[in-house]
């Protein structure tokens, strides 16, 4: 360990940009054995981790995975991994690692942060090949409980309870499971067979998987209470936010997940609207987040003419991933900062041409940290484009159901829970994710999940359950 003045940080190989563009295939080659061994060999094994106490929602026991990898003992790597995450070669690909754990990284500042998030998809992915199976016990106890949504805190809350032995039936609205991580995560991120793999693995642990079943809709919350012990929300927030420009209701301004899920639809052999197709088109998307960033890498892929990315802060501020951003720019996406949409421009005829933007500076922080931003007078101008992808952020949508079951629900139509527990004011109901925090990270809404599975463990079990 402690090799990092010799032994320099190293990325995972990407595949050449001019071949990863022409599909959705995931574009890294992530680590060998002894690859990822020789990265983990950096680590300083802090006293006090910075990167599990302060970086990872999770608090995963990064130390301790790099050590036993770092001496060549893959399974005990895998069983670290493991036993904290409910899908570590998911986050290891999709988290943004230099906001999270790498950021905390006290290498980060002079030295490069250890490769956590390569080192962690690589571990698993290889304990995997190898044969390394999960501890589920199978079910044993004759409580149940019924999740609502497999997304990120859904597939968490449902994995840390199957691992106690209690029994879970989830309920998707979709046709695959997965949410966010199967509809709205491109291919060239997360290759989707991990993610079938994952509830392979929970079927056969027990996983009872109702696809196809929207509660509040096909099923009414309190009919689940009469029939389970608990119930789960995971109900995520997928409806996107506009801009509040003139002609944004225009049937070429996309919104991002709009967008996104319908690409991966057609991908998929599901139904989709052609009404998206983007090929041979000038695409604008406004954002800087990981959303935005999925949009433009799509655009690109679906044959955009050109793809540009719009976004009112600067490079410093993009609340993304930076080897995100990066990936679009070598993949040909163009960047305007410091520009705000001002409105859709549109023909004689009615078809979109452009989208009227305004310069911005940035001023003294406000209440939330984030410097305030400001409209440059003169600063107005036309960008080009056939379609605009709204990339703005999200909203839980329509939940009145959860209220006439008496779910409280608060300013903005998020559930309101105990964040110790995950409890609802609704006996027996819990939640977590996004429909709780609003658009977050795939990791906190998995923290979220297993808080929340651990306080029904405790509830049902009386003691935390078995693992």
């Amino acid at each position: 360990m402690q090799s990092f003045i010799d032994n320099e940080r190293q990325e995972p190989e990407k595949r050449d940009v001019s071949r990863r563009t022409r599909s959705f295939e995931e574009i890294y080659r992530f680590f060998t054995r002894r690859q990822a061994a020789q990265q983990a060999e950096r680590c300083v094994q802090c006293g006090d981790p910075f990167c599990t106490t302060l970086g990872c929602p999770l608090n995963n026991a990064i130390p301790q995975w790099l050590e036993a990898i770092a001496e060549k003992d893959l399974e005990k790597a895998f069983r670290l991994s493991n036993e904290t995450s409910p899908f570590p070669e998911i986050l290891g690909r999709i988290c943004p690692h230099n906001r999270v754990c790498e950021g905390a990284c006290t290498l980060e500042d002079g030295y490069g942060a250890i490769t956590i998030g390569a080192i962690e998809a690589s571990i698993t992915d290889l304990g995997l090949k190898a044969g390394y199976r999960l501890p589920f016990p199978g079910v044993r106890s004759d409580k149940k409980v019924a999740v609502v949504g497999s997304g990120p805190a859904g597939f968490s809350c449902a994995h840390f309870l199957l691992r106690a032995g209690i029994g879970v039936d989830m309920y998707e609205r979709s046709e695959l499971p997965g949410g966010l991580l199967s509809y709205g995560i491109p291919g060239f991120k997360l290759g989707k067979e991990l993610i079938a793999r994952r509830f392979g693995i929970l079927r056969a642990a027990g996983l009872g998987l109702h696809l196809g079943k929207e509660v509040g809709t096909d099923l009414p919350l309190n009919g689940l209470l009469d029939k389970y012990d608990a119930v789960f929300l995971g109900l995520g927030a997928t409806y996107g936010k506009r801009a509040g420009i003139e002609n944004e209701d225009h049937e070429q301004v996309f919104l991002a997940m709009e967008y996104l899920s319908n690409v991966q639809r057609r991908l998929y052999g599901q139904p989709w609207m052609e009404g998206f197709a983007v090929g041979g088109k000038r695409v604008v998307v406004v954002g800087g987040g990981d959303t935005a960033m999925d949009c433009v890498r799509t655009a690109v892929r679906e044959g955009a003419e050109s793809v540009t990315c719009l976004y009112r802060r600067d490079e410093a501020n993009m609340p993304g991933s930076a080897k995100e951003f990066h990936n679009a720019v070598e993949e040909g996406v163009v960047f305007l900062f410091n520009e705000a949409p001002a409105r859709i421009d549109l023909d004689a005829g009615g078809a979109l041409v452009g989208l009227d933007a305004v310069r911005t500076r940035l001023g003294e922080p406000g209440p939330d940290g984030r410097q305030k931003v400001f409209d440059v007078e003169g600063g107005e101008h036309c960008v080009p484009a056939d379609v605009v992808i709204m990339a703005l952020g999200f909203d839980t949508g329509a939940t009145r159901y959860l209220r006439d079951a008496g779910v409280e629900l608060g300013k903005w139509g998020q559930v309101v829970i105990d964040p110790a527990t995950g409890r609802t004011a609704k006996d027996r109901v819990y939640a977590g994710g996004d429909c709780y925090r609003g658009a977050d990270l795939v990791v906190t809404a998995a923290a979220d999940g297993r808080r929340a599975a651990l306080a029904i463990m405790e509830t049902l079990l009386g003691g935390g359950g078995e693992d």
